[in-house]
């Protein structure tokens, strides 16, 4: 590894030197921006954050955070530089530890990772060794699986950066970075109101918008919602599905796709962990939501309705385990080993009639996909993490990084335990896979 430290650091120097004009407008930026926000944004409050936790010294600053999902239902990380403190108040080898510890429950599934540049200062930006020991301990497991890395606010430094980088850095790789100059540019990749974007990054885009108005394009505002088709799938209650089908218990949709998994995909390796098509997805969609029958061997792709039954329960306007059972749930780590199992029956025991009858059908299924890990690889554990937060969220802003233990233990639990959990409440008219 010699040889490619002497090379980057030459390569540093080189590109310092036959790029002075850029790197000097970014640090006179970052002067600027020093002498207006002399003092660093206080770290981040996270209700759910326990002083327990294994790196609460960098969680607690807020600089990596969980932000729900993109278009095509991969998890998305935030990494925020505006949040990081002064160097000294960091320890930059802790944050890598954190950052690889957090990418470590999502390394095995599909994932997007958003960094927002502005607020990386003189003052707080990791040296050319730290970058050199993160670029080496991200090793193929960490890469294979990002399926896109979007820099928002990007600088002359980081173009720099890049140029640096691009000779090691694989062809493959480097088409999954992609530039955005502002943040209206996420709107057409991800569920931009998920991101919990700092509010100092937000008044950077703004000032930058100001700075550059009448060279850009106007904001598209965003039409309002239209009603609801009587056919409409996504989007909508299970009451009004069920209201617009007859009294089914069970949404069309959810039954579907489960009959299909259940025929053709319980032996898929990866199931559930890799991603489809965004344009094939909202195709389905809106052949669902027209009412029209939809043929999933016509995709040839078993990842098709395993992400159209994801993106059903992730855009039900509540929850399927309810806003009400947020709380209960998190509490789930404080109750003693031995009595978790009682506690979840406790908890979805008070669920709404109908929605217990789907919880039921879709962990069930869940139940089946784990007794055949052996060939798929998805256990309960595995599920629960791809789940967790398709079944529950909160009502306002999305679930923080702390909360995912809790959200996927519970989960977990109502997988491996299906039938102990399940068994002492039966309601008329339900069905099972």
């Amino acid at each position: 590894m010699y040889w490619m430290q002497n090379f980057l650091s030459v390569h540093w120097q080189l590109s310092i030197l036959l790029a002075p004009s850029e790197l000097q407008k970014d640090e006179a930026e970052d002067m600027q921006s020093e002498q207006e926000e002399t003092i660093m944004p206080p770290p981040l409050e996270d209700p759910e954050l326990n002083i327990n936790h294994p790196y609460y010294d960098v969680a607690r600053h807020g600089i990596i955070q969980l932000a729900g999902d993109d278009n095509s239902g991969r998890k998305v990380i935030t990494f925020s530089c505006c949040r990081m403190p002064p160097s000294h108040q960091l320890n930059h080898t802790r944050l890598l530890e954190y950052l690889k510890y957090t990418l470590d429950q999502y390394v095995e599934n599909d994932y997007t990772i958003v960094y927002f540049h502005y607020g990386l200062k003189s003052l707080n930006k990791p040296s050319l060794k730290w970058l050199q020991t993160a670029y080496k301990e991200f090793d193929r497991k960490y890469k294979k699986n990002l399926k896109a890395l979007y820099v928002v606010h990007p600088t002359n430094f980081i173009k720099i950066l890049w140029n640096i980088f691009k000779p090691l850095i694989s062809h493959k790789f480097g088409k999954k970075i992609t530039y955005l100059n502002y943040l209206s540019d996420l709107r057409e990749h991800l569920k931009y109101d998920q991101l919990n974007i700092p509010q100092e990054v937000i008044r950077h885009d703004e000032n930058l918008r100001q700075k550059h108005k009448g060279k850009l394009p106007p904001v598209v505002k965003i039409p309002p919602p239209r009603p609801p088709l009587p056919t409409q799938q996504f989007g909508v209650s299970l009451k009004y599905i069920k209201d617009k089908n007859k009294g089914e218990l069970i949404p069309p949709v959810m039954k579907e796709t489960v009959s299909y998994l259940k025929r053709k995909g319980l032996q898929v390796e990866g199931l559930f962990r890799r991603s489809a098509s965004i344009q094939t997805i909202k195709d389905v969609q809106k052949l669902y939501n027209q009412g029209k029958s939809v043929n999933f061997d016509d995709y040839h792709d078993i990842h098709v309705p395993a992400v159209i039954l994801k993106t059903f329960l992730r855009e039900l306007p509540q929850p399927l385990l309810t806003f009400e059972c947020y709380d209960h749930v998190l509490g789930i780590t404080s109750v003693e080993s031995s009595l978790r199992v009682t506690r979840c029956k406790q908890i979805i025991q008070g669920l709404p009639e109908h929605n217990y009858i789907v919880l039921k059908y879709l962990i069930c299924f869940l139940h089946m996909v784990s007794q055949e890990s052996i060939y798929n690889r998805m256990t309960a554990s595995s599920l629960a993490c791809v789940f967790g937060l398709n079944l529950i969220w909160p009502s306002k802003g999305t679930a923080s990084l702390s909360a995912l233990v809790p959200l996927n233990l519970f989960t977990e639990l109502l997988i491996d335990f299906y039938t102990n959990i399940f068994n002492s409440r039966t309601v008329p008219g339900e069905i099972l896979p």
